[in-house]
């Protein structure tokens, strides 16, 4: 057991985690997650509070600068509970449990995620934001932990365990998605659904995939609406590259300004495949501008880094958003004059005033955007958090190799294998595959996440380079080891309970999309049976649908003595080095004739 008096201040200066960092002065006695931490809660019979968040939240930070930081609810909270901080993107175990419980609880979630416990840690109560005074109809964090406390003291014996599935969702009719998915596309301004817009990366390659192999009018249509606003609008970063984190708009104008690693490789693999598939140019170009993205802003050491805050100097968006006289002033008066024509500048801005770049065409303004970057970079930036997860570092390696394939640029597909190996290197040591690193220091849990990503991007290795066959097969026995009673799990560690893996898609692949993405492209390349799979609900489980694809051969199975070259093949094709020579294609072998 740890001493009490260790409980009694703020701990995460100790933490190596960037946002546990960020609450070290706050006056709440933050502890980290952790067995000691756990049994003194039982011990005391203390109740426990546990807020979840990450680096780059905006409403983690306003809270922490509001209620965290409000002695009242501090004291409050230090009398009577045990107060955890958890970063949702080094334990995605806890936070997905949590999670559940909150959408359960009240059918919606987010960041930061506050939950209240029993000692043995039995969900009671989740919030998300609260103040720390009442405002515009919220109750106060004090108020609310009040309201828990007394019931606690009341009911708490009588509190049962929560318990959540993470069952596959349903399955589907192979030839209703593409219909169930146009039926949640906007047909004005792109995207799925009509509120906020958030990228449908999952969504776009399964589309993009099935367009690859049969003509759709109307989806081709869709994906070419979705593709533009992404990158004409207010998602796009026009002057560095790459996107931010959602639109908080139907029209794709403002975004929430945080800039994930994860988006971005996402959206690598999304615009390359576009290029390939649809042929427009301007998809090829976005799909460059993101690699300058990860190279100038996320590269760090070989691999790349985690996020970009939303704010800047405790101010949304302050790095990029403009007045039009600043722009002005870096322009000449003709570069200004073409810049209006192409860019669309609202006298009163459409952003507290500023004005957040969005385009009304496609004409090349490289002169002037150069100039532009030049002067924001002498702003304040937002903060990076360098943290640097496995399973991220993974997919942006299989958008790497994904883009240099599709965009005929092998430099890519290098630097994607460049990237898996200083993977290894950092996270695996031939028995066990880490989670993150971070303040120098390697996590040492390990997560189905990260283990099925970096399989899926060593099968992409292994069509071009035979030398990856060995770590492709280790890396699959070793995933085997997250598949209980042919269930799937995310993680069963020593301090938390087993939780079930995710299905749901986005805004990345989940865990169990990965995970049968890789053992279905690892069995072609093996020359093994693939799983029989069956489709899954669109909007849920587009990512697993390619994987479908594959095991009923709607990707060509190219086997070739010697490596064809990329740009010769179908954008959905799997290179097996061997004989006989053939494409194998929706149940049938041919001669090959690329």
């Amino acid at each position: 057991m740890i001493q009490q008096t260790f409980l009694q201040r703020n701990n995460l200066d100790r933490a190596n985690s960037p946002y546990l960092r960020q609450h070290k002065d706050n006056p709440v006695w933050w502890q980290e997650w952790g067995t000691d931490v756990l049994q003194e809660a039982v011990g005391q019979n203390k109740p426990l509070f546990v807020s979840v968040g990450y680096s780059t939240c905006h409403w983690c930070h306003v809270m922490a600068a509001e209620a965290f930081s409000d002695p009242a609810t501090a004291q409050f909270l230090n009398d009577h509970f045990i107060c955890i901080k958890v970063d949702r993107e080094t334990r995605p175990d806890i936070d997905q449990y949590l999670m559940h419980f909150i959408q359960a609880q009240s059918g919606s979630g987010g960041w930061p995620l506050n939950v209240f416990l029993t000692p043995d840690q039995r969900p009671v109560f989740a919030l998300t934001y609260a103040p720390a005074q009442p405002m515009r109809g919220m109750q106060p964090l004090l108020m609310i932990a009040g309201k828990v406390l007394e019931y606690f003291n009341a009911h708490g014996t009588d509190i049962r365990p929560f318990n959540f599935s993470a069952d596959m969702p349903e399955a589907a009719r192979p030839g209703t998605i593409l219909e169930e998915l146009l039926a949640g596309h906007d047909p004005l301004y792109g995207g799925f659904g009509a509120g906020q817009k958030f990228p449908p990366h999952s969504t776009l390659l399964y589309m993009l995939y099935r367009l690859s192999i049969e003509n759709h009018p109307e989806s081709e249509k869709a994906c070419r609406l979705t593709l533009d606003a992404m990158r004409r609008n207010g998602l796009h970063d026009h002057l560095q590259g790459g996107i931010f984190r959602y639109c908080v708009d139907r029209q794709w104008t403002i975004p929430h300004f945080e800039k994930m690693l994860y988006d971005q490789a996402m959206a690598l693999w999304v615009f390359a495949l576009a290029f390939r598939v649809l042929g427009d140019e301007a998809y090829k170009e976005m799909a460059v501008g993101i690699v300058r993205c990860l190279e100038e802003t996320f590269a760090m050491d070989g691999l790349f880094a985690t996020a970009f805050d939303a704010d800047t100097a405790h101010h949304e968006g302050a790095t990029y958003v403009w007045q039009s006289a600043e722009i002005k002033a870096v322009l000449s008066n003709e570069e200004f004059a073409s810049f209006t024509a192409s860019y669309n500048l609202p006298e009163a801005g459409n952003f507290e005033g500023a004005i957040h770049l969005t385009r009304k065409d496609d004409q090349p303004l490289k002169n002037s955007e150069e100039k532009l970057l030049t002067q924001r970079r002498q702003r304040p930036q937002p903060e990076r958090d360098e943290k640097v997860l496995c399973g991220v570092n993974a997919l942006a390696a299989c958008a790497l190799v994904q883009a240099g394939r599709l965009l005929g640029r092998p430099d890519l597909e290098e630097k994607g294998s460049r990237t898996v190996k200083k993977l290894l290197k950092v996270f695996w040591n031939g028995k066990q595959l880490t989670h993150a690193l971070a303040n120098g220091t390697v996590q040492k849990q390990s997560f189905l996440s990260d283990a099925a990503a970096l399989l899926l991007a060593v099968t992409m290795l292994r069509e071009s380079d035979e030398a990856w066959a060995g770590t492709m097969n280790v890396l699959a026995a070793y995933m085997s080891g997250f598949n209980e009673q042919c269930r799937w799990i995310e993680s069963n560690q020593a301090d938390f309970k087993p939780v079930a893996a995710s299905a749901f898609d986005h805004p990345v692949p989940s865990a169990v999309s990965l995970a049968v993405m890789g053992l279905a492209r690892g069995a072609v390349l093996n020359n093994a049976a693939v799983e029989a799979l069956e489709y899954r609900r669109p909007l849920q489980s587009d990512f697993f649908n390619i994987a479908v694809m594959i095991s009923q051969g709607l990707f060509h199975q190219v086997h070739s003595k010697a490596a064809i070259p990329w740009e010769r093949l179908p954008a959905n094709t799997i290179q097996v080095r061997g004989k006989p020579e053939a494409d194998c294609f929706q149940g049938q072998c041919r001669p090959l004739n690329f």
